[in-house]
C-alpha cells in the first residue's frame, strides 16, 4: 500500500483560493473539544461544528458534521444517514487514513483527503442554515470560516456530493 502525506492546512487554502472561494482563517491555542473553544465565539461568527465520525457493521463510513451544541442520537441516526446497521465511532486509523486528521482535529475539510471516496458526509440542515460555517482547516490550532454554499462547492469540487439531513435533535422515521 503506498502511504501518501495528508494534505495540509496549506493545502486546502490553495485548494479553495483555486476554487475561488472567500476563507479565512483564526489561529488559536489548540482545541480538542467544544467546550475548550466556546472562549473563540465572540471572535468567530458564523456556525461551529461538531464532527462525528462513524460506521456501520458493513464498514461504511460517515462524517457528521452539526452544530457544535447540537445532540446525535447514535441509536437512530442510521435509518436517516443510509446505513446498514447502527453505527459506532470509527477507529483513528481510518480517520487518519480516509480524512487525513487526528481526534480533535476532524473536520469536513478533510474530505479533500479521501480520494478514495470512502466517507460519507452529512452535513446537518440546522448547521446548514448558517450563512457562515467553521470548520477546523485539518488541524485544531485554527478555525477556518467559509460561506454555506462554498462549503458546499468545496465538497463537490472534491468528488463528494454531501448530503444535507436532519441528524440532529428527535429524529422522527
Amino acid at each position: 500500500m503506498n502511504e501518501r502525506m495528508p494534505k495540509t492546512a496549506n493545502d486546502l487554502f490553495r485548494f479553495l483560493d483555486d476554487l475561488g472561494i472567500k476563507h479565512s482563517t483564526k489561529t488559536h491555542e489548540p482545541v480538542f473539544t467544544v467546550s475548550e473553544s466556546v472562549s473563540l465565539r465572540d471572535e468567530i461568527p458564523g456556525g461551529h461544528t461538531k464532527n462525528l465520525f462513524v460506521k456501520d457493521k458493513k464498514d461504511q463510513y460517515f462524517l457528521l458534521t452539526v452544530e457544535e451544541n447540537a445532540v446525535v442520537d447514535l441509536k437512530a441516526v442510521h435509518k436517516v444517514i443510509g446505513a446498514s446497521s447502527r453505527v459506532s465511532f470509527g477507529k483513528p486509523e481510518k480517520l487518519m487514513e480516509y480524512l487525513g486528521v487526528v481526534p480533535g482535529s476532524v473536520t469536513a475539510f478533510g474530505a479533500i483527503n479521501d480520494e478514495g471516496k470512502n466517507v460519507t458526509f452529512i452535513l446537518d440542515e440546522e448547521l446548514m442554515e448558517h450563512d457562515i460555517i467553521n470548520c477546523h482547516p485539518l488541524s485544531n490550532d485554527a478555525t477556518t470560516s467559509i460561506g454555506r454554499d462554498d462549503l458546499m462547492a468545496f465538497m463537490r469540487a472534491t468528488g463528494h456530493e454531501p448530503l444535507v439531513l436532519k441528524v440532529t435533535g428527535e429524529i422522527n422515521i
